[in-house]
Order: C-alpha cells, then structure tokens, then sequence
C-alpha cells in the first residue's frame, strides 16, 4: 500500500461509527462527510457513545484528518437576508460540533452572488467568515475552488485570495482544490498541472492547500458545467490523476473522491486504482 492519504464521501445515515467502519472496510485513509442534511435544516445531537465509537475507530486505524462538508445549501453571499443569516448560524453550530472532534477540517463552497457582483458576493462571504471564525478553534476552514457556473464566487485563484485577504482570523483558512471544478473553471490541470499550481502558490500560496476533490469531468476544458465523471471516464482521464498523485508538493494532502457510485465497492475500486497509480510514479 502506498502512503496516500485516500477516501471518498460517506453517508452519516447509520452513525458516525458506521461511517468510520465503512472507510475501514474500503480502506480509506481520509473521508468526507457532510455535517447535516446536505439539502440544510437542523442537525442532529450527536450520540456520545457513538462520537466515542467514531473517534476510537479513526485512531486505530490513523484514519484522518478528515474534510467535514457543508451542505451545498449554504450561501454567505446570497440577495436574501435570511439565507445569508441561515447559513452563517448553520456555520457556527457546525463548527462547535467539529470541536468535538478535532484537528479536522470543514470545507464549503463560498456561495452564488445572484446578480450582486462579485465584489459584492466577496464582501458578503469574507462578513460571514468573520463573523464564525473563532480564535483559536481547531478546525480549519477550506474555500473550495469552484467551477464557475451561474454567479459562483470562487472560480478564479484570485477570487478566493481576495476573500482571504479580507478575513481577520485568516490563520484559519486554507482551499480545497476540486479537479473537476478547476478545469471546468479552465485551468489545464490535464496539460500542465505544475503550471497550474505554480500560479496557485503565486496567487494564494500553496501552503493554504490542505485537500483535494478528486473527480474526473463530464465537460471540456472551461465548460464552466461542474458535472463529475468517474477515475479515468471524463475529459481528465487517468493521466491527470497519475500526475495528482506522485505530484510531491500535493503528497500528504488528504485526497477525496466525489465521483458518482452507486455504493462502497465502486469506491474502494477507485481508491484501489488511484493507489496503483501512486505505486507506479513511486517505482518509476
């Protein structure tokens, strides 16, 4: 086995030590989870026994740091006050339950600006972020880089460095980089992914990097689309993903799979596959 640090997005239906068992069972290293309902509204109360289990089941087997999801329904930079309010109070909440168990990290996508602006949508997400950001927390944040589509914010290395520069707590922030998204967003991670993080590191710094997304697309190269393919099926292909993973400045970073499965031996399949790759590029 290589020493990636590989998983995919799991289901909190049957428990959080359900969900650790499964990782197990699939021989994930890292995973994703999303900390409610991904369509929004309450949260759950966490079963300490089960919170417990969970926490036990990571240990044993140094599964971690994991990347904790917010809903897609959330949306700091949106033209109503309610939903910017909604998910501003979700964020908290979902970072006091993250305290719970900490040292992970909790990504999002930054919002839609709905025909504000981007300059307006930025203001709104770096107000939101410092308004949930705590000192000294022991979760960090993650923008995710997003695909473009519609008013998305985030679709450039440059949006997302704006929205840090403006956030007071920026200690706490970090990106995770969606293969699917940037190229959909047009940055040629397929022709030349060390160009691609070259500007990323000139732009933002590749010491904010702290994850990956790892989804192959359905749409060319700046398609602005955002649909996700399986490993090796999309406009990526496998070769994109070679150069991912025995790329050394992303060793280390936990690496998510959000490609479409229909249950838990499609993704062990996949993680099984992209640790070959790994092995390979180790042994070339």
């Amino acid at each position: 086995m290589s020493g990636l640090l590989i998983g995919c997005h799991l289901s909190t239906a049957s428990g959080y030590a359900a969900m650790a068992s499964d990782a197990v069972s699939i021989d994930a290293t890292t995973f994703a989870f999303f900390t409610r309902n991904p369509r929004g509204g309450n949260a759950r109360e966490l079963d300490q026994k089960d919170l417990a289990a969970f926490l036990d089941t990571l240990e044993k087997h140094e599964i971690g740091p994991l990347v904790a999801h917010a809903p897609y329904t959330y949306n700091l930079c949106s033209a109503k006050p309610e939903t910017v309010e909604f998910a501003r109070r979700a964020m908290r909440e979902d970072l006091e339950r993250l305290e719970r168990m900490p040292g992970h990290l909790y990504n999002f996508h930054p919002g839609a600006h709905v025909k504000q602006g981007v300059d307006e949508g930025i203001r709104l997400i770096r107000e939101g972020l410092n308004e949930v950001l705590e000192p000294g927390q022991n979760t960090t944040v993650l923008l995710e880089t997003m695909a473009g589509k519609g008013t998305e914010v985030g679709r450039t290395f440059e949006e997302l460095a704006r929205i840090i520069d403006g956030v007071d707590h920026d200690e706490l922030l970090g990106v995770c980089l969606d293969t699917c998204h940037v190229a959909d967003a047009g940055y040629d991670i397929m022709g030349d992914l060390d160009g691609v993080l070259d500007e990323f590191d000139r732009v933002i710094g590749l010491d904010r990097l702290r994850a990956l997304h790892l989804n192959d697309s359905k749409n060319p190269l700046g398609s602005h689309k955002d649909r996700h393919e399986k490993i090796g099926a999309g406009t990526l292909g496998l070769g994109t993903f070679r150069a991912v993973v025995t790329n050394p400045r992303l060793s280390g970073l936990p690496m998510v799979l959000e490609t479409p499965q229909t249950g838990l031996d499609g993704w062990a399949t996949e993680i099984t596959l992209l640790r070959s790759l790994a092995a390979e590029g180790a042994s070339s």
